[in-house]
């Protein structure tokens, strides 16, 4: 599969920023961003991948049952993350932790979700509108549309207000665009103009399957099949990533209808730590890609604006302060209670599970104080 001809970049693999060829209304954004939003883009990138090691070790040294990496995919999802707005719902897939971040979440819930202390990981409305992660591939592109469609059928959004319309992004990978339910919510979205945008992180392997295997296409077109407009993007610039997700967005907030993202990035990790990447995917390709890294690219384009070399020590260690207190409170998690089991199924008192609730505490409590 060959990329677009009209694949919009800014920053090509060294770092050198070139504008030719690309839309001024793209352009637009990428001029507005000051001297310290375009630090912040790589202080996240560098603080989110220095977490996903630091995880990733913990779930090696027996802290978490599965880890899930996004290391490589920094650049498409930090610059998406500041293109939404405080209004905006963002519906994730599971390695979206660099959204979480850069929207509110404490990054601890993710290890608590996938230490099995929580069931959900977060309130939604206690994360900056940051909805929870979702394993089963491709449904929550159904969900987020159903609250774009919420969102429109309520008025909030194609008011002319960029202040308070909202919009909705929903993230999911390449292998999820082989999935009915992805399918489903193009029909939806086309039909009803939702406003919302379709943000597919193209890491070219669906666990062990090559996106050449899943698609004679470039999955850009499979959104335009259904009457939904797409942009094909270099996932591993920010810069990119930020602008075009920025315009798509408020198109729909003001009433322009979906759009679809594709961000060519790669996943130079492993599907999550149960999986073997170099049982069916070359070195040769994976160093290729390495090549590409977004965080090198961008630090080179800084340095190229006179970054000094005092910022970059900061960041670093910033991202080892954060990792070391990621790893501290790992360590001091507790075993959650098993009421956790029960609470929240209803939003209110159910009898059948007031019920369980009893005879679980009353089953705990036969085996006396050595249970």
């Amino acid at each position: 599969m060959t990329d677009s001809p009209t694949t919009v970049q800014l920053l090509d693999a060294n770092g050198v920023l070139s504008t030719e060829g690309v839309a001024a209304d793209y352009l637009k954004y990428v001029d507005a961003l000051s001297d310290d939003q375009l630090r912040t883009f790589h202080r996240d990138m560098v603080v989110v991948r220095r977490f996903d090691r630091e995880a990733t070790n913990l779930q090696k040294q027996g802290e978490m049952g599965l880890w899930v990496p996004s290391v490589g995919q920094e650049a498409a999802q930090v610059g998406s993350a500041y293109a939404t707005r405080a209004q905006d719902h963002i519906f994730p897939a599971y390695r979206e932790h660099a959204v979480g971040m850069i929207r509110g979440l404490d990054l601890i819930h993710i290890i608590e979700l996938l230490r099995g202390n929580t069931h959900g990981g977060w309130n939604p409305a206690e994360t900056g509108n940051f909805h929870l992660y979702t394993l089963v591939i491709g449904s929550h592109t159904l969900h987020a549309t159903g609250y774009a469609m919420g969102i429109q059928l309520d008025g909030r959004a194609g008011t002319g207000n960029p202040s308070s319309d909202e919009a909705v992004v929903v993230y999911f990978g390449d292998g999820a665009t082989s999935q009915g339910d992805v399918s489903e919510a193009f029909v939806f979205a086309a039909s009803y103009q939702t406003p919302q945008v379709f943000f597919l992180q193209n890491n070219h392997w669906a666990i062990s399957v090559p996106v050449e295997v899943q698609s004679r296409t470039p999955l850009y077109l499979r959104s335009e099949g259904f009457g939904i407009p797409s942009v094909q993007i270099d996932g591993n610039d920010v810069l990119a990533s930020f602008a075009v997700t920025a315009k798509l967005l408020d198109d729909a907030r003001a009433g322009r209808g979906p759009q679809l993202v594709e961000a060519l990035t790669y996943r130079i990790g492993a599907h999550t730590s149960s999986d073997d990447p170099t049982k069916y995917r070359s070195d040769e390709e994976l160093q290729s890609w390495v090549a590409r890294d977004p965080i090198a690219r961008f630090e080179a384009y800084l340095r190229s604006r006179g970054e000094s070399q005092q910022f970059f020590d900061d960041v670093a260690t910033e991202a080892e302060d954060f990792a070391a207190d990621i790893r501290r409170r790992t360590l001091e998690l507790a075993k959650p209670s098993t009421d956790k089991i029960f609470d929240h199924v209803y939003s209110e008192e159910h009898p059948v599970i007031t019920e369980q609730k009893r005879w679980l505490a009353d089953y705990e409590a036969s085996f006396g104080g050595g249970a």
